[in-house]
């Protein structure tokens, strides 16, 4: 008794009625409401097939007007991915296996037929199709973030560390074609003295084989300029091998700045240095001399010797101010205003 109520949309190239009949019945045996249209010659599945989609095309082999080979490569180029499905009388194994080979999805023998069995190839074909075309689709996003990103990726092979696939802004970036890239190892855009680096942190990569990571490291473009980059890794099977997919990032840039804020924050620090120590030494002496010089009641020697030190001390203070003034001054400093952007 039939039980499943989808509505599947099937064509049915057939040319005997007899055949037809049986195949209809068989459906219906299983499938509640099929929608099922017939096709008598190659030439009347053509034109049903130019306006219409369906779920499953069962196809016999010998038509009035076309059969074997041709048939099968034309009814699959006009599909519209729909499987299909191989109906004979003839028992003919390499054929049947050369079939499925052309893009056939199951090979059945008319002999052998019955309900159950029919109804199971065309409902695992259906799925199995489905799932083929939500797999490539996967695989298209993947294809399109992966060579969209504006951030160099590749994917590399975990054992021999060659290039499998990389995207445009690895190429943009490192300046090697991706024909280049395909040939090349990570060795190759490592400095030497690099590379043992590259090899320890590739093993701990196998070590942890379901774990991402983070890591710090030296890269060489084709032109020989030396770059560091921040990598973030994941491990992923590519096309049956064991692979890493990686992001990298340059913060070559980021460093600079990161240098320049350190190196500008000694100079202030040294600058307040000086203006709370050395600059507070003579300011204290001449502080103290002028209560001695409204106490001082005789004129004459004494009366230079503090003249004589509050000018000494002068001249030290602005020899100190002079100094600050060589440190600070405004076009020695770099403004920066961003990483990668400084301005004098």
């Amino acid at each position: 008794m039939a039980n499943d109520k989808t509505e599947y949309q099937i064509l049915i190239v057939e040319d005997n009625p007899g055949d037809f009949a049986l195949i209809e019945d068989f459906l219906f045996e299983q499938i509640i409401a099929p929608q099922i249209i017939q096709a008598v010659t190659f030439s009347a599945a053509v034109k049903i097939l130019n306006t219409h989609k369906f779920d499953a095309i069962l196809l016999d082999l010998s038509l009035p007007d076309k059969r074997g080979e041709s048939l099968i490569r034309e009814v699959i180029d006009m599909s519209k991915d729909a499987p299909v499905i191989v109906l004979t009388g003839f028992v003919d194994f390499s054929f049947g296996v050369k079939s499925l080979s052309m893009g056939v999805a199951d090979y059945l023998l008319k002999e052998d037929l019955n309900a159950m069995s029919l109804y199971k190839s065309v409902i695992y074909c259906i799925e199995r199709k489905k799932n083929m075309s939500d797999l490539l689709q996967s695989e298209k996003r993947y294809s399109d973030l992966f060579n969209m990103s504006p951030m160099p990726m590749w994917v590399v092979d975990l054992n021999t560390l060659e290039f499998l696939d990389v995207n445009r802004a690895t190429i943009n970036h490192y300046g090697y074609t991706r024909e280049e890239f395909l040939t090349m190892t990570l060795k190759d855009i490592r400095p030497v003295e690099e590379i043992p680096t590259l090899i320890r942190g590739v093993n701990e990569d196998k070590l942890k084989p379901d774990e991402n990571s983070r890591r710090l490291m030296v890269h060489k473009k084709k032109n020989g300029e030396v770059r560091n980059v921040e990598v973030e890794i994941a491990p992923i099977i590519y096309k049956g091998r064991r692979a890493n997919i990686v992001i990298a990032n340059d913060i070559t840039e980021r460093l600079r700045y990161t240098k320049a804020i350190e190196d500008q924050n000694e100079r202030l620090k040294e600058i307040s240095w000086i203006q709370s120590h050395i600059v507070r030494a003579p300011l204290s002496r001449i502080m103290g001399l002028i209560p001695l010089l409204n106490d001082l009641e005789e004129t004459g020697e004494e009366r230079e010797k503090m003249l004589e030190f509050i000018l000494t001390s002068a001249m030290e203070l602005d020899e100190v101010i002079k100094n600050i003034t060589d440190k600070s001054k405004i076009e020695d400093f770099v403004i920066i205003t961003s990483p990668g952007k400084t301005e004098k």
